[in-house]
């Protein structure tokens, strides 16, 4: 049994396109939106992996999930996996508060996200994701 690539579905379709797709299904606010987000995090961070997960959810991750791109009737939701350890000193984390890991933005019809707290936000998360670590690699802990 194959096992697909995390930035393809079962069909083989690549995260990018599916992305795309739930942008144009969405349409109105949220795929404007949704396409706004999208587009500030791959401006933080180009090198950044779109991923399709969890049976239609837009993922973006580099060593690690950076954060998903989530649609419900009245928000999008983008959910930081690890936000609770980022700064926000704009305070645009507005969800999923009250736990230990994961901070989310909540944009609702009408709202704009600021561009530049947002891309810091990302690039923050890419930076506690840090670089994955080396096979092989010596241990500097001299315990």
């Amino acid at each position: 049994m194959a096992i697909e690539p995390p930035n393809a579905d079962a069909t083989g379709t690549p995260a990018s396109r599916l992305i795309d797709q739930r942008i144009r299904d969405l349409g109105g606010w949220r795929g404007k939106a949704l396409a706004r987000m999208r587009a500030l995090i791959l401006e933080a961070d180009p090198e950044a992996t779109e991923e399709w997960k969890w049976m239609g959810t837009p993922v973006w991750s580099h060593h690690g999930i950076v954060c998903t791109g989530e649609s419900y009737k009245k928000v999008v939701k983008l959910t930081f996996a690890r936000g609770a350890r980022i700064p926000d000193p704009s305070h645009l984390f507005n969800s999923s508060l009250e736990g230990n890991m994961r901070r989310a933005i909540d944009i609702h019809e009408g709202e704009e996200v600021d561009a530049g707290a947002f891309k810091a936000l990302v690039k923050a998360a890419v930076a506690l994701n840090g670089a994955p670590a080396r096979a092989g690699a010596k241990s500097t802990n001299p315990t």
